[in-house]
């Protein structure tokens, strides 16, 4: 059996959140080890599904994309990550909370974008690479789980390398309409998609045959699913569940309060 149907980026994150949550890895390391899902606006819906509680989700970030720009949160109203240790949050760092890390233990970051491959690419705006940059060294040597939830609305041919902050600064005679930023390279996690949400959530295969569209549906993905008609129609009924979602709002510094004013100033 087969069906069709369009996401917008905000009913696709809520679904990809529903997915995440259920992961073995998820659940096992909230309720024994140590779970630490940092700041992105899927991952506040991550957040809201494993907690039941409901974040003004465009206040969990660092760094954002709005009003056509790159830019820092707003700070004042910034959430604080949750780090979960023994199913508790705990109030600590995101640096010092991973230096507890160990291979049975997982951290859920966000990106800018994917590729057809698996890959991910993270904007930076700090020199430090910010909090990719802070933890990246450790996951990887103690064999930590980075789980990476990211709508195919962020779909790009492949994760260029070697574009760095430098490159749009004026000192450097680059220019950015924006806060610039370079891009992290993340190679070997688990990236969820909407095509894996949906595997996991109902067992069909899905396949992403359109992008964008107008009025509201801008960023938009629709979907073909194939499979035995039993997943299939559980699955339409978890896609009719987020339809509505409401779109996520915008946050960011005051142009006026920028100390490190962009090619808008």
């Amino acid at each position: 059996m087969r069906a069709l149907f369009t996401l917008t980026p905000a009913e696709a994150k809520r679904l990809i959140a529903k997915a995440v949550v259920k992961l073995p890895q998820v659940q096992e390391a909230y309720k024994n080890g140590r779970l630490a899902v940092v700041g992105g606006t899927t991952n506040a819906f991550v957040v809201e599904e494993l907690l039941g509680i409901k974040l003004k989700k465009e206040n969990y970030t660092a760094g954002v994309i709005t009003d056509g720009r790159p830019c820092v949160s707003d700070l004042p109203q910034m959430i604080k990550p949750y780090l979960f240790e023994h199913g508790k949050r705990v109030d600590t760092t995101i640096g010092e909370f991973v230096k507890r890390f160990t291979a049975r233990d997982v951290l859920i970051k966000g990106a800018n974008a994917v590729d057809p491959e698996g890959n991910a690419g993270i904007l930076v705006g700090s020199r430090e690479a910010g909090t990719i940059g802070a933890v990246w060294p450790l996951l990887t040597a103690v064999g930590a789980a980075l789980i990476v939830p990211a709508g195919l609305e962020k779909l790009v041919p492949y994760i260029p390398t070697g574009i760095g902050i430098d490159h749009f600064t004026p000192e450097e005679g680059g220019i950015s309409l924006g806060m610039p930023a370079g891009l992290f390279p993340v190679i070997g996690a688990q990236v969820i998609t909407e095509i894996e949400a949906m595997a996991i959530l109902g067992g069909v295969e899905a396949v992403l045959i359109a992008a964008g569209g107008t009025g509201g549906s801008e960023g938009s993905t629709t979907f073909m699913i194939e499979g035995p008609e039993e997943n299939v129609n559980k699955m339409m009924q978890l896609v009719k569940a987020v339809k509505g979602e409401p779109p996520v709002g915008s946050s960011r510094r005051a142009c006026e309060d920028c100390d490190n004013p962009c090619a808008y100033q």
